[in-house]
């Protein structure tokens, strides 16, 4: 079990006054039963006339900030203080066969969904969203891990490795709006990319998989290589195997997701999940600036 302080300041420079503004910050991590909240704290500056909390449909906490003062610098600072267990152990082999996980997914006529289970269903993930593509390029590059009869969870480390050793972390090849299929052929990119390229694997296949969104301690043990995704927010894979619920994933690493990755939130792609997005009058061109530093206080 580990505790974390964790602290992430986004700061925005606007080349002109901004009058007024409405942003969403999607900046509290979860509880979860791996995970728990001890506090939470968030700071604006300038002092914003209204901030407002509510959990999104994905049970994300959201809060919602109108800022009517007058500035040409906004910066909005997080604190958070984690614990985090250990997950819990999943033998990949004993999973079940991926085709029979997709069988499980298809939509069959007449079965009837009510709001309150769409809400939690696994299968909502399987489909295409604004960042992730249903391409056949995709498919085709995963097939490999995933032959016939192979466990999902088997199968899902297995692409999860091969982009790992295929893709270079790349800081300066993408932007956020860099479509996958690019990111597949060019192979590079950072932990969005590589995260968005292996939930378009999964969903091109017809399996269920979510985009999560977090920090990642990146300080290692001693004698341990140290992580990828310490600048700004990181990003991972959780893919759906039935019987053992969700499992995470880190392509970008190339682990499964352990005491080192703290979960903000998940949604279907980073659209979902952004940090912090809203709507200025005024600004003209800005230029940004993300700091995040994830600091273990007990162990």
């Amino acid at each position: 079990m580990v505790t974390y302080r964790i602290e992430h300041t986004t700061r925005y420079e606007y080349g002109a006054p901004v009058s007024t503004s409405q942003h969403v910050a999607c900046l509290q991590p979860r509880t979860l039963p791996d995970q728990r909240l001890d506090a939470w704290a968030l700071a604006i500056d300038p002092a914003p006339a209204r901030v407002t909390a509510r959990e999104d449909y994905f049970g994300n906490t959201l809060h919602y900030v109108t800022l009517m003062t007058p500035h040409d610098e906004l910066r909005v600072s997080s604190e958070s203080t984690v614990e985090v267990s250990p997950r819990a152990l999943v033998d990949p082999r004993a999973t079940e066969p991926w085709e029979v996980v997709r069988s499980s997914l298809e939509y069959k006529v007449g079965q009837g969904v009510s709001p309150a289970s769409a809400a939690a269903a696994p299968a909502q993930f399987a489909y295409a969203s604004p960042y992730v593509a249903l391409d056949a390029q995709m498919a085709e590059y995963a097939a490999t891990a995933f032959a016939p009869g192979t466990p999902i969870l088997a199968a899902t480390l297995a692409l999860m490795h091969r982009i790992h050793e295929d893709f270079t972390f790349d800081a300066t090849a993408t932007t956020v709006t860099t479509p996958v299929t690019r990111v597949l052929a060019e192979r590079r990119g950072v932990c969005q990319d590589f995260a968005h390229l292996q939930i378009s694997c999964l969903r091109s296949l017809g399996l269920a998989a979510r985009y999560v969104s977090g920090y990642l301690l990146t300080d290692p043990p001693a004698g341990q290589a140290r992580l990828l995704g310490a600048d700004a927010s990181h990003a991972w894979v959780s893919v759906f195997c039935p019987r053992v619920g969700w499992v995470d994933v880190d392509p970008t690493n190339g682990v499964l997701a352990d005491e080192r990755h703290v979960t903000v939130a998940w949604g279907r792609d980073y659209g979902d999940v952004s940090p912090l997005r809203g709507v200025i009058l005024g600004g003209g061109q800005h230029a940004l600036h993300v700091g995040v530093s994830v600091v273990p206080v007990t162990t």
